[in-house]
């Protein structure tokens, strides 16, 4: 039996970051022939622009998740290994990985860690997050 059978990556989508999760994950997915999905989640604009001016910002969030569907189907396209899954998902990060990869029946999950300290240590990582809720294991990269 193979350690793993299916793996999950979260993507950030930034060319650098990326490439160094993505190349791990393959690795070990060419190691064990295990199936591979890629995850990116966009933080809903409304939250990250949250104030006391009302605006509409479904044109803006709409014009972001294309963008995001297309880089993502361009890097699933140039990764070199076969990707069962991708997929774009409006979210919190650490949620949405989570869900999807017990929705998928994924038991790795393969994310990036900046490797915070201070502050960002004590407040807790995307990483940290993911790996403290998951069903399965969870590797994170440092970037």
């Amino acid at each position: 039996m193979s350690l793993y059978t299916h793996i999950l990556v979260g993507l950030d989508l930034s060319p650098e970051e990326s490439h160094r999760v993505a190349s791990k994950a393959v690795t070990l997915a060419q190691t064990y022939n295990a199936k591979l999905s890629l995850l990116h989640v966009i933080e809903p604009v409304a939250l990250a622009y949250a104030g006391d001016i009302p605006m509409d910002l479904t044109e803006t969030q709409i014009a972001i998740e294309e963008q995001a569907e297309k880089r993502m189907a361009d890097f699933a396209a140039q990764l070199g290994y076969p990707v069962t899954h991708r997929q774009v998902v409006l979210g919190q990060t650490a949620a949405e990985l989570r869900e999807i990869a017990t929705s998928l029946g994924a038991d790795l999950i393969v994310v990036g860690s900046h490797g915070r300290h201070g502050l960002a240590l004590l407040l807790g990582s995307t990483a940290s997050t993911v790996l403290h809720g998951a069903k399965c294991d969870v590797l994170a990269v440092r970037i």
